[in-house]
Protein backbone atom coordinates (compact mmCIF):
# COMPACT_ATOMS: atom_id res chain seq x y z
CA UNK A 1 0.00 0.00 0.00
CA UNK A 2 1.02 3.56 -0.57
CA UNK A 3 2.11 5.77 2.28
CA UNK A 4 0.39 8.66 0.48
CA UNK A 5 -3.26 8.15 1.38
CA UNK A 6 -6.10 10.33 0.12
CA UNK A 7 -6.36 13.52 2.13
CA UNK A 8 -9.94 14.83 2.15
CA UNK A 9 -8.83 18.18 3.53
CA UNK A 10 -6.43 18.81 0.68
CA UNK A 11 -7.95 20.43 -2.39
CA UNK A 12 -7.54 18.20 -5.47
CA UNK A 13 -5.29 19.49 -8.20
CA UNK A 14 -7.33 20.11 -11.32
CA UNK A 15 -6.02 19.00 -14.68
CA UNK A 16 -6.05 22.64 -15.72
CA UNK A 17 -3.93 23.57 -12.71
CA UNK A 18 -1.74 20.48 -13.07
CA UNK A 19 -0.72 21.50 -16.56
CA UNK A 20 -0.98 25.19 -15.70
CA UNK A 21 1.44 26.99 -17.97
CA UNK A 22 1.84 23.85 -20.12
CA UNK A 23 -0.18 25.02 -23.11
CA UNK A 24 0.25 28.72 -22.47
CA UNK A 25 3.97 28.49 -21.85
CA UNK A 26 4.58 26.63 -25.09
CA UNK A 27 3.06 29.40 -27.14
CA UNK A 28 3.68 32.41 -24.90
CA UNK A 29 6.12 34.97 -26.28
CA UNK A 30 7.78 35.25 -22.89
CA UNK A 31 8.82 31.61 -23.05
CA UNK A 32 9.55 31.60 -26.74
CA UNK A 33 11.85 34.54 -26.21
CA UNK A 34 13.75 33.10 -23.26
CA UNK A 35 16.34 31.31 -25.33
CA UNK A 36 19.29 31.81 -23.02
CA UNK A 37 21.09 28.51 -22.56
CA UNK A 38 21.26 27.49 -18.93
CA UNK A 39 24.29 25.74 -17.48
CA UNK A 40 22.14 22.61 -17.25
CA UNK A 41 21.95 22.46 -21.02
CA UNK A 42 25.65 21.88 -21.41
CA UNK A 43 27.96 20.07 -19.01
CA UNK A 44 31.40 20.74 -20.41
CA UNK A 45 34.06 18.07 -20.54
CA UNK A 46 34.34 16.22 -17.25
CA UNK A 47 31.73 18.24 -15.33
CA UNK A 48 29.50 16.18 -13.08
CA UNK A 49 26.02 15.62 -14.51
CA UNK A 50 23.39 15.62 -11.77
CA UNK A 51 20.38 13.40 -12.46
CA UNK A 52 16.83 13.30 -11.10
CA UNK A 53 14.67 10.20 -11.56
CA UNK A 54 10.92 10.80 -11.97
CA UNK A 55 9.05 7.50 -11.95
CA UNK A 56 10.68 4.76 -9.86
CA UNK A 57 9.20 1.58 -11.29
CA UNK A 58 11.19 -1.15 -12.99
CA UNK A 59 11.92 0.79 -16.18
CA UNK A 60 12.74 3.96 -14.28
CA UNK A 61 15.15 2.07 -12.02
CA UNK A 62 16.73 0.50 -15.09
CA UNK A 63 17.09 3.86 -16.82
CA UNK A 64 18.70 5.37 -13.70
CA UNK A 65 21.08 2.43 -13.57
CA UNK A 66 22.07 2.96 -17.20
CA UNK A 67 22.57 6.69 -16.58
CA UNK A 68 24.88 5.86 -13.68
CA UNK A 69 26.86 3.50 -15.94
CA UNK A 70 27.75 6.23 -18.44
CA UNK A 71 31.30 7.51 -18.79
CA UNK A 72 32.26 10.58 -16.78
CA UNK A 73 31.11 12.07 -13.51
CA UNK A 74 27.42 11.51 -12.87
CA UNK A 75 25.35 11.53 -9.69
CA UNK A 76 21.73 10.70 -8.87
CA UNK A 77 20.61 13.52 -6.59
CA UNK A 78 16.80 13.35 -6.49
CA UNK A 79 13.95 10.87 -6.94
CA UNK A 80 10.20 11.28 -7.35
CA UNK A 81 7.23 8.94 -7.57
CA UNK A 82 3.54 8.98 -6.81
CA UNK A 83 4.14 6.18 -4.29
CA UNK A 84 6.66 6.23 -1.47
CA UNK A 85 7.15 2.45 -1.42
CA UNK A 86 8.10 2.46 -5.11
CA UNK A 87 10.64 5.20 -4.54
CA UNK A 88 12.27 3.52 -1.54
CA UNK A 89 12.38 0.15 -3.32
CA UNK A 90 14.05 1.71 -6.35
CA UNK A 91 16.61 3.56 -4.26
CA UNK A 92 17.48 0.41 -2.32
CA UNK A 93 17.87 -1.51 -5.55
CA UNK A 94 20.28 1.08 -6.93
CA UNK A 95 22.23 1.37 -3.68
CA UNK A 96 22.78 -2.40 -3.62
CA UNK A 97 24.94 -2.13 -6.74
CA UNK A 98 28.57 -1.59 -5.63
CA UNK A 99 29.36 0.15 -8.93
CA UNK A 100 27.21 3.11 -7.86
CA UNK A 101 28.61 3.57 -4.35
CA UNK A 102 29.83 7.11 -5.01
CA UNK A 103 27.20 8.02 -7.60
CA UNK A 104 24.06 8.19 -5.45
CA UNK A 105 23.26 11.04 -3.09
CA UNK A 106 19.51 11.11 -2.46
CA UNK A 107 18.86 12.19 1.14
CA UNK A 108 15.35 12.25 2.60
CA UNK A 109 14.79 15.86 1.62
CA UNK A 110 15.35 15.01 -2.04
CA UNK A 111 12.88 12.11 -2.11
CA UNK A 112 9.55 13.42 -3.32
CA UNK A 113 6.20 11.63 -3.23
CA UNK A 114 2.80 12.47 -4.72
CA UNK A 115 1.30 13.97 -7.85
CA UNK A 116 3.45 17.11 -7.57
CA UNK A 117 6.67 15.21 -6.83
CA UNK A 118 7.91 15.64 -10.41
CA UNK A 119 8.13 19.42 -10.09
CA UNK A 120 9.99 19.19 -6.78
CA UNK A 121 12.54 16.85 -8.33
CA UNK A 122 13.00 19.18 -11.30
CA UNK A 123 13.51 22.07 -8.88
CA UNK A 124 16.11 20.11 -6.84
CA UNK A 125 18.95 21.15 -9.16
CA UNK A 126 19.52 18.33 -11.67
CA UNK A 127 21.15 18.86 -15.04
CA UNK A 128 19.17 15.98 -16.57
CA UNK A 129 15.88 14.35 -15.63
CA UNK A 130 14.72 10.82 -16.41
CA UNK A 131 10.97 10.62 -17.05
CA UNK A 132 9.70 7.09 -16.50
CA UNK A 133 6.26 7.40 -14.93
CA UNK A 134 3.23 5.84 -16.65
CA UNK A 135 3.21 7.54 -20.06
CA UNK A 136 0.01 9.56 -19.59
CA UNK A 137 2.04 11.97 -17.45
CA UNK A 138 4.88 12.28 -19.95
CA UNK A 139 3.72 15.45 -21.81
CA UNK A 140 3.19 17.35 -18.56
CA UNK A 141 6.52 16.27 -17.08
CA UNK A 142 8.45 16.84 -20.31
CA UNK A 143 7.10 20.34 -20.63
CA UNK A 144 7.95 21.16 -17.00
CA UNK A 145 11.51 19.87 -17.43
CA UNK A 146 12.15 21.84 -20.62
CA UNK A 147 10.61 24.97 -19.14
CA UNK A 148 13.11 24.63 -16.29
CA UNK A 149 16.02 24.21 -18.73
CA UNK A 150 16.76 20.53 -18.08
CA UNK A 151 18.10 17.90 -20.44
CA UNK A 152 15.73 14.94 -20.64
CA UNK A 153 15.61 11.22 -21.11
CA UNK A 154 12.00 10.07 -21.41
CA UNK A 155 10.69 6.58 -21.81
CA UNK A 156 8.35 5.63 -24.62
CA UNK A 157 5.51 6.12 -25.34
CA UNK A 158 5.61 9.86 -24.82
CA UNK A 159 1.83 10.39 -24.51
CA UNK A 160 -1.48 8.51 -24.52
CA UNK A 161 -3.67 10.90 -26.51
CA UNK A 162 -3.51 13.41 -29.36
CA UNK A 163 -3.47 16.58 -27.19
CA UNK A 164 -0.52 15.10 -25.32
CA UNK A 165 1.32 14.51 -28.60
CA UNK A 166 0.78 18.11 -29.65
CA UNK A 167 2.20 19.31 -26.33
CA UNK A 168 5.25 17.05 -26.73
CA UNK A 169 5.89 18.33 -30.27
CA UNK A 170 5.62 21.96 -29.18
CA UNK A 171 7.88 21.30 -26.19
CA UNK A 172 10.41 19.59 -28.46
CA UNK A 173 10.72 22.81 -30.43
CA UNK A 174 11.35 24.74 -27.21
CA UNK A 175 14.02 22.22 -26.23
CA UNK A 176 15.82 22.84 -29.53
CA UNK A 177 15.71 26.59 -28.99
CA UNK A 178 17.19 26.17 -25.52
CA UNK A 179 19.89 23.78 -26.78
CA UNK A 180 18.61 21.01 -24.51
CA UNK A 181 19.35 17.37 -25.27
CA UNK A 182 16.42 14.94 -25.38
CA UNK A 183 16.57 11.15 -25.55
CA UNK A 184 13.58 8.85 -26.01
CA UNK A 185 13.47 5.17 -25.04
CA UNK A 186 13.11 3.76 -28.56
CA UNK A 187 16.41 1.96 -28.19
CA UNK A 188 16.43 0.26 -31.59
CA UNK A 189 17.70 3.58 -32.99
CA UNK A 190 20.88 2.90 -30.97
CA UNK A 191 21.17 -0.82 -31.81
CA UNK A 192 23.89 -1.50 -34.36
CA UNK A 193 22.15 -4.28 -36.38
CA UNK A 194 19.03 -2.13 -36.74
CA UNK A 195 21.06 0.94 -37.70
CA UNK A 196 22.93 -0.94 -40.43
CA UNK A 197 19.84 -2.75 -41.76
CA UNK A 198 17.75 0.41 -41.95
CA UNK A 199 20.54 2.27 -43.75
CA UNK A 200 20.82 -0.45 -46.40
CA UNK A 201 17.06 -0.49 -46.93
CA UNK A 202 16.94 3.30 -47.24
CA UNK A 203 19.84 3.12 -49.69
CA UNK A 204 17.64 0.96 -51.96
CA UNK A 205 19.12 -2.53 -51.52
CA UNK A 206 15.69 -4.15 -52.09
CA UNK A 207 14.37 -1.46 -54.44
CA UNK A 208 11.22 0.56 -53.81
CA UNK A 209 9.53 -0.27 -50.51
CA UNK A 210 6.01 -1.62 -51.05
CA UNK A 211 4.70 -3.17 -47.85
CA UNK A 212 5.61 -3.52 -44.17
CA UNK A 213 4.58 -6.11 -41.60
CA UNK A 214 5.16 -5.77 -37.87
CA UNK A 215 4.18 -7.86 -34.83
CA UNK A 216 4.18 -7.66 -31.06
CA UNK A 217 2.36 -10.87 -30.23
CA UNK A 218 2.89 -12.53 -26.85
CA UNK A 219 1.10 -13.73 -23.72
CA UNK A 220 0.74 -10.37 -21.99
CA UNK A 221 2.15 -8.71 -18.89
CA UNK A 222 1.55 -8.36 -15.14
CA UNK A 223 -1.72 -7.60 -13.40
CA UNK A 224 -1.89 -5.86 -10.01
CA UNK A 225 -5.14 -6.76 -8.26
CA UNK A 226 -7.14 -4.24 -6.26
CA UNK A 227 -6.15 -4.02 -2.58
CA UNK A 228 -8.38 -3.21 0.38
CA UNK A 229 -8.50 0.49 1.19
CA UNK A 230 -7.38 1.75 -2.23
CA UNK A 231 -9.24 4.61 -3.81
CA UNK A 232 -10.15 4.17 -7.47
CA UNK A 233 -7.36 6.58 -8.44
CA UNK A 234 -4.74 4.67 -6.48
CA UNK A 235 -5.92 1.33 -7.87
CA UNK A 236 -5.66 2.58 -11.45
CA UNK A 237 -2.26 4.14 -10.79
CA UNK A 238 -1.00 0.84 -9.36
CA UNK A 239 -2.56 -1.23 -12.17
CA UNK A 240 -1.74 1.43 -14.76
CA UNK A 241 -1.18 -0.85 -17.75
CA UNK A 242 -4.92 -1.43 -18.15
CA UNK A 243 -6.21 2.15 -18.36
CA UNK A 244 -5.89 4.30 -21.44
CA UNK A 245 -5.18 7.62 -19.73
CA UNK A 246 -2.13 6.03 -18.11
CA UNK A 247 -0.93 3.45 -20.66
CA UNK A 248 -2.65 3.99 -24.00
CA UNK A 249 -3.28 0.22 -24.42
CA UNK A 250 -0.55 -2.29 -25.25
CA UNK A 251 -0.50 -1.13 -28.87
CA UNK A 252 1.12 2.03 -27.46
CA UNK A 253 3.10 0.64 -24.57
CA UNK A 254 4.84 -2.20 -26.46
CA UNK A 255 3.93 -2.32 -30.15
CA UNK A 256 5.26 1.23 -30.54
CA UNK A 257 8.73 -0.29 -30.99
CA UNK A 258 7.72 -2.18 -34.15
CA UNK A 259 5.66 0.69 -35.56
CA UNK A 260 8.61 2.99 -34.91
CA UNK A 261 10.95 0.76 -36.92
CA UNK A 262 8.61 0.74 -39.93
CA UNK A 263 8.24 4.54 -39.77
CA UNK A 264 12.03 4.81 -39.51
CA UNK A 265 12.59 2.71 -42.63
CA UNK A 266 9.78 4.47 -44.52
CA UNK A 267 10.98 7.91 -43.44
CA UNK A 268 7.56 9.15 -42.34
CA UNK A 269 4.27 8.32 -40.67
CA UNK A 270 1.01 6.84 -42.03
CA UNK A 271 -1.61 9.20 -43.43
CA UNK A 272 -4.70 7.02 -42.98
CA UNK A 273 -5.75 3.62 -41.76
CA UNK A 274 -8.40 1.20 -40.58
CA UNK A 275 -8.35 -1.55 -38.01
CA UNK A 276 -10.11 -4.05 -35.81
CA UNK A 277 -9.59 -5.53 -32.38
CA UNK A 278 -11.24 -6.52 -29.13
CA UNK A 279 -11.17 -8.39 -25.81
CA UNK A 280 -11.53 -12.15 -26.02
CA UNK A 281 -9.34 -13.75 -23.35
CA UNK A 282 -7.98 -11.11 -20.99
CA UNK A 283 -11.40 -9.92 -19.87
CA UNK A 284 -11.10 -9.85 -16.08
CA UNK A 285 -11.98 -6.88 -13.90
CA UNK A 286 -8.29 -6.17 -13.35
CA UNK A 287 -7.78 -6.02 -17.13
CA UNK A 288 -9.43 -2.61 -17.04
CA UNK A 289 -10.57 -1.16 -20.35
CA UNK A 290 -7.95 -2.18 -22.89
CA UNK A 291 -8.14 -4.73 -25.73
CA UNK A 292 -6.17 -7.98 -25.86
CA UNK A 293 -5.67 -7.89 -29.66
CA UNK A 294 -5.35 -5.26 -32.41
CA UNK A 295 -4.92 -5.52 -36.19
CA UNK A 296 -4.35 -2.35 -38.23
CA UNK A 297 -3.76 -1.56 -41.90
CA UNK A 298 -1.88 1.72 -42.19
CA UNK A 299 -1.29 3.59 -45.46
CA UNK A 300 1.70 5.87 -46.04
CA UNK A 301 1.64 8.94 -48.24
CA UNK A 302 3.26 7.12 -51.17
CA UNK A 303 0.62 4.39 -51.13
CA UNK A 304 2.74 1.74 -49.42
CA UNK A 305 1.05 -0.21 -46.61
CA UNK A 306 1.96 -1.39 -43.13
CA UNK A 307 0.10 -4.34 -41.60
CA UNK A 308 0.32 -4.31 -37.84
CA UNK A 309 -0.54 -7.01 -35.28
CA UNK A 310 -0.30 -6.97 -31.50
CA UNK A 311 -1.83 -9.52 -29.17
CA UNK A 312 -1.77 -10.31 -25.45
CA UNK A 313 -3.22 -13.82 -25.35
CA UNK A 314 -1.44 -16.87 -23.84
CA UNK A 315 -0.95 -20.00 -25.92
CA UNK A 316 -0.86 -18.27 -29.32
CA UNK A 317 1.73 -17.55 -32.01
CA UNK A 318 4.32 -15.20 -30.50
CA UNK A 319 6.53 -12.84 -32.46
CA UNK A 320 8.13 -9.46 -31.93
CA UNK A 321 9.41 -8.52 -35.36
CA UNK A 322 9.40 -6.23 -38.41
CA UNK A 323 9.65 -7.03 -42.11
CA UNK A 324 9.47 -5.14 -45.42
CA UNK A 325 8.86 -6.18 -49.05
CA UNK A 326 10.50 -4.25 -51.87
CA UNK A 327 10.39 -4.43 -55.67
CA UNK A 328 13.64 -6.42 -55.74
CA UNK A 329 13.56 -8.35 -52.48
CA UNK A 330 12.58 -8.41 -48.82
CA UNK A 331 14.06 -7.98 -45.35
CA UNK A 332 13.29 -9.27 -41.88
CA UNK A 333 14.53 -6.14 -40.24
CA UNK A 334 14.77 -7.35 -36.66
CA UNK A 335 17.11 -10.19 -37.71
CA UNK A 336 19.19 -8.18 -40.15
CA UNK A 337 18.18 -10.54 -42.99
CA UNK A 338 18.03 -9.18 -46.53
CA UNK A 339 17.26 -11.10 -49.73
CA UNK A 340 17.65 -9.54 -53.17
CA UNK A 341 16.35 -11.24 -56.33
CA UNK A 342 16.14 -14.57 -54.54
CA UNK A 343 19.66 -14.43 -53.10
CA UNK A 344 20.51 -13.72 -49.48
CA UNK A 345 22.72 -10.77 -48.70
CA UNK A 346 25.31 -11.03 -45.90
CA UNK A 347 23.68 -10.64 -42.48
CA UNK A 348 24.52 -7.32 -40.90
CA UNK A 349 26.84 -7.25 -37.90
CA UNK A 350 25.66 -8.57 -34.55
CA UNK A 351 28.00 -6.37 -32.55
CA UNK A 352 27.40 -3.27 -30.53
CA UNK A 353 26.58 -2.48 -26.94
CA UNK A 354 23.30 -3.26 -25.23
CA UNK A 355 21.00 -0.68 -26.85
CA UNK A 356 19.41 0.28 -23.51
CA UNK A 357 22.86 1.32 -22.34
CA UNK A 358 23.91 2.77 -25.70
CA UNK A 359 20.98 5.21 -25.81
CA UNK A 360 22.10 6.69 -22.48
CA UNK A 361 25.74 6.72 -23.53
CA UNK A 362 24.79 8.67 -26.65
CA UNK A 363 22.63 11.14 -24.73
CA UNK A 364 25.21 11.83 -22.02
CA UNK A 365 27.93 12.16 -24.66
CA UNK A 366 25.80 14.78 -26.41
CA UNK A 367 25.30 16.68 -23.15
CA UNK A 368 29.01 16.63 -22.32
CA UNK A 369 30.11 17.68 -25.80
CA UNK A 370 27.26 20.04 -26.72
CA UNK A 371 26.16 17.90 -29.67
CA UNK A 372 22.67 18.36 -31.10
CA UNK A 373 20.49 15.51 -29.81
CA UNK A 374 16.70 15.70 -29.85
CA UNK A 375 14.70 12.51 -30.34
CA UNK A 376 11.39 13.95 -29.14
CA UNK A 377 9.91 14.52 -32.59
CA UNK A 378 10.26 10.98 -33.90
CA UNK A 379 9.33 9.71 -30.43
CA UNK A 380 6.11 11.71 -30.66
CA UNK A 381 5.44 10.61 -34.25
CA UNK A 382 5.84 6.92 -33.45
CA UNK A 383 3.74 7.32 -30.30
CA UNK A 384 1.03 9.01 -32.36
CA UNK A 385 1.16 6.12 -34.83
CA UNK A 386 0.38 3.82 -31.90
CA UNK A 387 -2.41 6.09 -30.63
CA UNK A 388 -3.77 6.31 -34.19
CA UNK A 389 -3.83 2.51 -34.35
CA UNK A 390 -5.77 2.31 -31.08
CA UNK A 391 -8.27 4.86 -32.33
CA UNK A 392 -8.78 2.80 -35.50
CA UNK A 393 -9.34 -0.51 -33.72
CA UNK A 394 -11.64 1.01 -31.12
CA UNK A 395 -13.90 2.78 -33.63
CA UNK A 396 -13.75 0.30 -36.54
CA UNK A 397 -13.76 3.13 -39.08
CA UNK A 398 -11.25 4.60 -41.51
CA UNK A 399 -9.63 7.78 -40.20
CA UNK A 400 -7.00 10.21 -41.45
CA UNK A 401 -3.83 11.05 -39.55
CA UNK A 402 -4.61 14.78 -39.65
CA UNK A 403 -8.01 14.30 -38.03
CA UNK A 404 -6.56 11.94 -35.44
CA UNK A 405 -3.71 14.19 -34.29
CA UNK A 406 -5.70 17.43 -34.38
CA UNK A 407 -9.09 16.30 -33.12
CA UNK A 408 -8.45 13.17 -31.08
CA UNK A 409 -9.95 13.39 -27.60
CA UNK A 410 -8.07 13.85 -24.34
CA UNK A 411 -7.97 10.84 -22.01
CA UNK A 412 -6.59 12.66 -18.96
CA UNK A 413 -8.50 13.17 -15.68
CA UNK A 414 -10.16 16.44 -14.76
CA UNK A 415 -8.33 16.39 -11.39
CA UNK A 416 -5.23 14.75 -9.95
CA UNK A 417 -5.77 13.62 -6.36
CA UNK A 418 -6.08 10.28 -4.61
CA UNK A 419 -9.79 10.81 -4.03
CA UNK A 420 -10.50 12.28 -7.48
CA UNK A 421 -12.34 10.32 -10.17
CA UNK A 422 -10.28 8.88 -13.06
CA UNK A 423 -11.67 9.28 -16.61
CA UNK A 424 -13.35 5.85 -16.49
CA UNK A 425 -14.80 4.24 -13.37
CA UNK A 426 -16.24 0.76 -12.75
CA UNK A 427 -19.91 -0.18 -12.61
CA UNK A 428 -21.56 -1.79 -9.60
CA UNK A 429 -19.94 -5.13 -10.51
CA UNK A 430 -16.46 -3.63 -10.81
CA UNK A 431 -16.26 -3.69 -14.60
CA UNK A 432 -15.19 -0.86 -16.86
CA UNK A 433 -16.82 0.40 -20.08
CA UNK A 434 -15.12 -1.17 -23.10
CA UNK A 435 -14.87 0.62 -26.48
CA UNK A 436 -17.28 -0.91 -28.98
CA UNK A 437 -16.38 -0.68 -32.71
CA UNK A 438 -19.07 1.09 -34.69
CA UNK A 439 -20.10 3.04 -31.60
CA UNK A 440 -16.86 4.40 -30.11
CA UNK A 441 -16.17 8.02 -31.11
CA UNK A 442 -12.41 8.77 -31.07
CA UNK A 443 -12.69 12.35 -32.38
CA UNK A 444 -14.45 15.44 -31.13
CA UNK A 445 -16.75 15.04 -34.13
CA UNK A 446 -18.15 12.21 -36.23
CA UNK A 447 -15.69 11.97 -39.16
CA UNK A 448 -18.60 11.21 -41.50
CA UNK A 449 -20.62 14.21 -40.36
CA UNK A 450 -19.25 17.21 -42.25
CA UNK A 451 -21.74 19.62 -40.69
CA UNK A 452 -20.67 18.62 -37.18
CA UNK A 453 -17.01 18.93 -38.15
CA UNK A 454 -17.57 22.44 -39.50
CA UNK A 455 -19.48 23.54 -36.40
CA UNK A 456 -16.73 22.33 -34.05
CA UNK A 457 -13.99 23.88 -36.16
CA UNK A 458 -15.85 27.21 -36.01
CA UNK A 459 -15.85 27.10 -32.22
CA UNK A 460 -12.52 25.46 -31.35
CA UNK A 461 -9.02 25.03 -32.65
CA UNK A 462 -6.40 22.50 -31.47
CA UNK A 463 -3.53 23.97 -29.45
CA UNK A 464 -0.67 22.12 -27.73
CA UNK A 465 -2.12 20.14 -24.85
CA UNK A 466 -5.80 20.79 -25.62
CA UNK A 467 -8.29 22.96 -27.49
CA UNK A 468 -8.91 26.69 -27.50
CA UNK A 469 -12.20 28.49 -28.06
CA UNK A 470 -12.26 30.76 -31.10
CA UNK A 471 -13.38 34.25 -30.15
Amino acid sequence: MSDTKPNPTKKPTSRREFIRRSTAAVVAPAIAGSLNISRAAYAAGDDEIKVALIGCGGRGTGAASQALETTGKVKLIAMADAFGDRLEGSLKNLQNNPNYKDRIDVPNDRRFVGFDAYQKAIDAGPDLVILATPPGFRPIHFHAAVKAGKNVFMEKPVATDAPGIRLVLATAEEAKKKNLKVGVGLQRHHQLPYIETVKRLQDGVIGDLLAFRCYWNNAGVWVRPRQAGQTEMEYQMRNWYYFNWLCGDHICEQHIHNLDVCNWVRGGHPVRGNGQGGRQVRTGKDHGEIYDHHFVEFEYGDGSRMWSQCRHIPGCFSSVSEAVQGTNGWSQINRGLIQVNGKSEPIVSRGGKNPYQQEHDDLFHAVRNNIAHNEAEYGATSTMTSIFGRMLTYCGKELSWDDAINWGKSHMPAQFAWDAAPPTTPDSEGRYPIPVPGQYQPLLFDPNNQKQRQEIQKKFKPVPGGYEAIA
